[in-house]
């Protein structure tokens, strides 16, 4: 299977309010960003967007670095959490709905097609990738 790196940051102004998602995709030298945003969203749910928008673009299974600088994402995933939430029929351990329940039942399928390694990052630091995908995120939530 190939490797593709990804690289993945949501901003909103607000929470909720305007906000955008900013992606790069590398593969064998080549980089690929994507970008888009919504009017009325919350910063989760970018985070979440930009993840299923940067997975639908891959077209076999691959091997998945991915890096977030969401620990909402990365420790959902990576700890398991969504799927308990997912087997309880949307409820997490505290007893209230998960948020957000379209969006991960979109990115779970994407999820188990690849084999996908999860990388929590520090925002706004020293990762050149994650600073670019805010830097097209913040870009896409000024255009609403």
């Amino acid at each position: 299977m190939k490797t593709v790196t990804i690289y993945t940051d949501g901003a909103c102004s607000g929470n909720p309010g305007p906000g955008g998602w900013g992606a790069i995709l590398e593969w064998n030298g080549v980089e690929k960003e994507l970008s888009g945003g919504a009017a009325d969203t919350t910063n989760n749910r970018m985070e979440l967007t930009g993840v299923i928008r940067a997975l639908s673009c891959l077209k076999e299974p691959c091997v998945v670095e991915l890096y977030s600088d969401s620990k909402y994402v990365i420790d959902a995933l990576s700890k398991g959490w969504v799927y308990g939430w997912k087997k309880k029929g949307w409820i997490k351990s505290d007893k209230k709905p998960a948020l957000n329940v379209d969006l991960w039942q979109e990115l779970l399928p994407l999820v188990a097609r690849h084999e996908v390694h999860y990388h929590w990052v520090k925002g706004h630091a020293s990762n050149e990738k994650n600073n670019r995908c805010d830097q097209l995120a913040v870009a896409e939530s000024k255009k609403f």
